[in-house]
């Protein structure tokens, strides 16, 4: 039996003009806020509405699987 992952990964990361950009690597969901907090909640939501009525066995997660966010910035130099 294969081996489900417990978490979907997912990185954050400034937009093109504006706000912020997160993308699941795992499964095909991309959203975006204004705000780290809007972007935070818009990425639960999308991931929670793509798995819906779903067998998360298929995308190879555990049922339930939690959510692990990495942030991507650019470096400021002095």
């Amino acid at each position: 039996m294969k081996n489900l992952q417990r978490t979907i990964k997912a990185v954050i990361r400034s937009g093109d003009e504006d706000g912020y950009v997160a993308e699941c690597v795992e499964i095909a969901v991309v959203t975006q806020g204004h705000t780290l907090d809007e972007t935070i909640a818009n990425l639960r939501e999308a991931v929670q509405l793509h798995l819906e009525d779903e067998n998360p066995a298929d995308f190879g997660l555990v049922s339930h699987p939690t959510l692990l966010v990495t942030m991507e910035l650019e470096p400021v130099y002095a």
